[in-house]
């Protein structure tokens, strides 16, 4: 199998657990994000690690999820539903119950997309991520 680029049946996909999902698509996206910043030149080395939690926070993952549903197909959707309702206890304080969940929703709908090897559809969504996070902290 290749890591990189899985592509696996859906009825092996199916056998993962939401949280599973997540565990993977939080790597996946925390990994783009990491990849974005430095092509960018966005932070510097000393200001990587506080860039990318800007990203990567459950807030900022819950807005991202946010702006990404109008887009989502019904699958996708599925995906992110199924993410988003997993029994699990929120690990920080920092974030809502509901950015939590919707965090983990969004974490989850990346695992499967990678999982599927559906790269162009994981750009498209990245974007769309990046955009609504960069217009929420502008006007915070």
């Amino acid at each position: 199998m290749d890591y990189f680029a899985p592509n696996l049946p859906e009825e092996e996909i199916r056998k993962i657990s939401s949280l599973g999902l997540a565990h993977l698509g939080d790597a996946v996206y925390e990994l783009m994000v990491r990849s974005w910043l430095c092509a960018i030149g966005r932070a510097t080395a000393k200001g990587l690690h506080a860039a990318t939690i800007r990203y990567v926070s459950a807030p900022a993952q819950a807005r991202a999820a946010a702006a990404c549903l109008p887009h989502l197909s019904e699958e996708e959707e599925a995906v992110y539903r199924r993410g988003r309702n997993t029994k699990s206890v929120p690990g920080r304080r920092s974030a809502s119950h509901e950015e939590y969940h919707a965090a983990t929703g969004l974490e989850a709908l990346f695992g499967y997309l990678y999982l599927k090897d559906r790269r162009e559809r994981l750009h498209e969504l990245f974007e769309i991520c990046i955009r609504s996070i960069d217009a929420a902290q502008d006007g915070a």
